[in-house]
């Protein structure tokens, strides 16, 4: 059970802060059930689930974490997916999202960011699938990594420059 304050990753939302954990019987039910309010790290609304509810949640990952993960990027392989069918290369990129795991998304966003680079060397552009999973994987990890290094989600790619170049 998460607690007041605690930062989960919660499902495809990502980085998101307790700031209600309370019993609530809603209309129809027979018995009350725990809920929980979280705050999202990029949006000022508010959301509340079920503490025993189907979406996915975890603890964020520590600093500790967030730096071995950031030293270990220069070892990772991640190479390209290419896939002409534009459904399965977002059922593939989907697939990736879905772990809610920080190594799965780094290797997702090098993998497109290498096709990124192919592409521009030909003087092409990225396709919009590939865009837009790339943004979506890295505001998952940005955030989660802010959070988690104690800075705004807007530095962590300096940060992981940064740090990598040391």
């Amino acid at each position: 059970m998460y607690q007041v304050g605690d930062w989960i990753f919660y499902g495809n939302t990502g980085a998101c802060k307790v700031t209600d954990v309370s019993e609530r019987k809603l209309p129809g039910m027979e018995k009350e059930m725990l809920y929980y309010t979280l705050q999202p790290l990029d949006d000022s609304c508010s959301i509340s689930t079920p503490a025993n509810g189907k979406i996915f949640t975890r603890p964020l990952i520590t600093r500790e974490e967030a730096e071995a993960l950031i030293d270990a990027i220069p070892d990772i392989d991640a190479e390209a997916y290419h896939n002409p069918v534009l459904r399965q290369l977002s059922e593939h990129y989907e697939k990736s999202l879905n772990t809610h795991d920080c190594l799965s998304l780094i290797k997702m966003t090098m993998s497109i960011h290498a096709k990124k680079e192919a592409a521009v060397s030909q003087k092409k552009k990225l396709g919009a699938v590939d865009e837009k999973f790339m943004k979506r994987a890295e505001d998952l990890l940005f955030g989660e990594l802010s959070v988690a290094l104690g800075i705004r989600k807007a530095e962590v790619a300096d940060y992981i420059s940064r740090r990598l170049a040391e």
